[in-house]
């Protein structure tokens, strides 16, 4: 774990950086009206699942959005070290002759927001999207290890 800091209610604290806190997750969508489907299956897609790894060089987040282009993703950072990424699935039109049996695919925006640790790199990230699977990949500044000088003993 690092220690980074951050802003709680105005003030300035140092707090451990955790990135399965659910507290530095953000998450939101909107979701598209659909006829005949409930709730749950149309924020199926609208929550995006998004996985977050750590390797020694990065942090790379991947992202199965089926079926969507890439132009129809946004990847975005903002200030205090956030990554956002979101897009938006429209539903598919319907024609008055049109008769549907079932419809399970979902539709909606999906917004996720991720508080990236301080040694991230902001401004070398890169995106790349192919077969509907986004690949975000956040390099990371290298560790400082402390110098550790030895000492000679005498006598």
């Amino acid at each position: 774990m690092a220690l980074i800091p951050s802003i709680f209610g105005g003030r300035r604290s140092n707090v451990f950086f955790d990135p399965f806190s659910q507290d530095l997750w953000d998450s939101t969508f909107e979701s598209g009206l659909i006829p005949f489907s409930s709730h749950r299956e149309t924020s199926a897609f609208a929550a995006a699942r998004i996985d977050w790894k750590e390797t020694p060089e990065a942090h790379v987040f991947t992202a199965d959005l089926p079926g969507l282009k890439k132009d129809e993703v946004k990847v975005e950072v903002e200030e205090d070290q956030v990554l956002q990424i979101s897009g938006e699935r429209n539903k598919e039109q319907e024609e008055k002759t049109d008769k549907w049996h079932r419809l399970e695919r979902s539709s909606g925006k999906f917004q996720r927001r991720f508080r990236l640790p301080e040694n991230a790199k902001m401004d070398q990230i890169k995106a790349t999207m192919e077969n509907g699977v986004l690949k975000v990949t956040v390099p990371k500044e290298p560790e400082n290890k402390p110098e550790v000088k030895s000492i000679d003993i005498s006598g």
